[in-house]
Parts: C-alpha cells; structure tokens; sequence
C-alpha cells in the first residue's frame, strides 16, 4: 500500500472508494443495457398497449404509470427504479411489464425527482415515494389491484430509496404497518456512509445526523416481510458488499431474507433478468408474489 494514499473507508483509498461507487468502471456495457432496457420498455407498451397514468402529488414529476394484468383483485408491484438517485424516468423502467401482467400481477413505475431539485437531501424523494406508495394503497382496487397485496421491487439507488420505505411507520400515514407483503432490493445501498465518503458527496447532502434514518442497514427489526436481496457477482466490490452485510444484518435479526447472486451480472445486467420468467429476478420475483 502507498503511504501516499491513505485509506479513507475500510481497506480502500479515496481513488477505490471512488472507483467502487462509479458503475462505469465495473460496468463497461453500461450504455448498451441502459439501451436495451429502454427498448423492452417500448417494445412492452407496444405490446400492452400505454399504461395508465395517474398523478399522486400536485408537482409536475409526481405520477405514475400503472400497466394493468386482468381480473380484479390482483397483487400489486410498485418498482422504484435507478439512476444516482438523479437519472431515469418511469418509462425507461417498463421493461418486466409484459412478463409481469402477463402472470397477473399489476406493475407501478413512479416517477420522481432528481435529488438535484431537493439540493441533495434524498429525504425529499423518500417523501415523494410515500405518497405514491399512499396513493397506490387508497386507488389499488380502482384499476383492479388488491391494496391488501402489495409488494415493492427497486434497483440500485431505487434498491435504497425502496429500502427507507421498508422502514417507514406506515400506522402514522393512515397505512396498515404490513402495507407490503414482500420486497425485491437489487444492487442497493443500505449503508450510506461509504457513499458520504466517495466522489458521490459533490451532490449528496449527507451528514451524521440524518444518515442512520436513511440507511436501512440500521433498521432490521423493519424488515419483518419476506425481502430478497440481489446482487450481481461481476458488480463493484462494494455493491456486492452491501447487499451481503445487509442480508446478513437482517438474517441476524431473524427477519425473512434470502439473498441471491447472479453469478457473473454487472449491475446493469442483473436488474435486466426481471424482464424474463426465466431470468435470475423473473423467478425470484414469481416465487415471492406467488408463493404457492
């Protein structure tokens, strides 16, 4: 090791930290799958037909699109999709719709902030997503979902924002606290302090005082729905890191956790076998929201 480099998280230089929470080093493929997703999203409506669009806040950004399976009473998935917490919209992340609805189970893309809006305060954005989470519960059975049979799914910074969710009070919010029957967190960040420490705080407004609260890590006893927990091997060292801790976090707590790693997925290839009843997430998803 160079003396010249101090080590500022664990066993990693600023250069690694840095390096561990920036997907295009691990990811060279990165714009091609971002690409691909695109396209299954499109080629999903093309075959769906558009979703339903319904607004759940008064701000411009604050909707959701609902692709619709049919019959009524019919379980429910909200999916928080990725981006740096900065990046992506609703329609780009459409792309498990045609496997999904095609099971039976309704899909919930919302779309929300960039936490650039909220001067890097990721707290803003979890407030958003309460409120569509409130929205889809109060209307579920309007469009032919069970508000009694939710589940929540989300992907990299969406794995964390879906994450702090899980920790919510949701008796103070009018919600039943079992609100969510099940969870799928894939490549998230439980923990924030690595990331306050690496080239990610130029945006982020991270302090000592508010991270425990958005760190789902320092939560367990949260986690009492069964939660799976993925992560691609060929990922960051760090993002394989965090989702093992927290499965084992949440495993020491005695709380229902199963994690799964896709063997030889980067980040961006992993999240893509959702779209796929085949697919390393297809079946995850299937075993969690239909158990039987």
């Amino acid at each position: 090791m160079n003396p010249d480099q101090p080590l500022v998280y664990r066993d990693m230089t600023q250069a690694a930290l840095d390096a561990a929470y920036d997907q295009a080093v691990y990811a060279p493929n990165m714009a091609q799958v971002l690409a691909r997703l695109a396209t299954s999203s499109r080629q999903a409506r093309e075959v769906l037909g558009d979703p339903l669009h319904f607004a759940y806040g008064p701000a411009g950004i604050e909707g959701l699109d609902v692709y619709r399976a049919a019959g009524a009473g019919k379980p429910v998935l909200i999916f928080v999709h990725g981006g740096t917490w900065r990046l992506g919209v609703a329609a780009d992340n459409a792309f498990a719709a045609e496997h999904l609805v095609q099971t039976g189970v309704h899909l919930v893309v919302p779309d929300f902030s960039s936490v650039d809006d909220f001067n890097g305060d990721l707290a803003g954005l979890v407030d958003q997503l309460r409120r569509a989470v409130q929205w889809v519960y109060a209307h579920a059975a309007d469009f032919g979902g069970d508000p009694h049979n939710l589940y929540l799914a989300g992907f990299s910074s969406g794995a964390h924002l879906a994450g702090v969710l899980l920790t919510t009070d949701w008796t103070a919010l009018a919600l039943p606290a079992d609100v969510f029957k099940g969870a799928l967190l894939c490549s998230g960040m439980y923990d924030l302090e690595p990331v306050a420490l690496s080239w990610r705080r130029q945006y982020l407004n991270l302090n000592p005082d508010t991270m425990p609260g958005l760190s789902p890590v320092t939560q367990p006893q949260s986690f009492t729905m069964p939660t799976i927990v993925a992560y691609g091997t060929a990922e960051s060292p760090e993002f394989q890191r965090q989702a093992r801790e927290f499965a084992a976090v949440l495993q020491a707590a005695g709380q229902p956790v199963t994690l799964v790693d896709g063997e030889a997925y980067n980040h961006f290839e992993i999240i893509e076998t959702l779209g796929s009843p085949e697919g390393v997430l297809g079946r995850a998803i299937h075993t969690l929201m239909h158990p039987s």
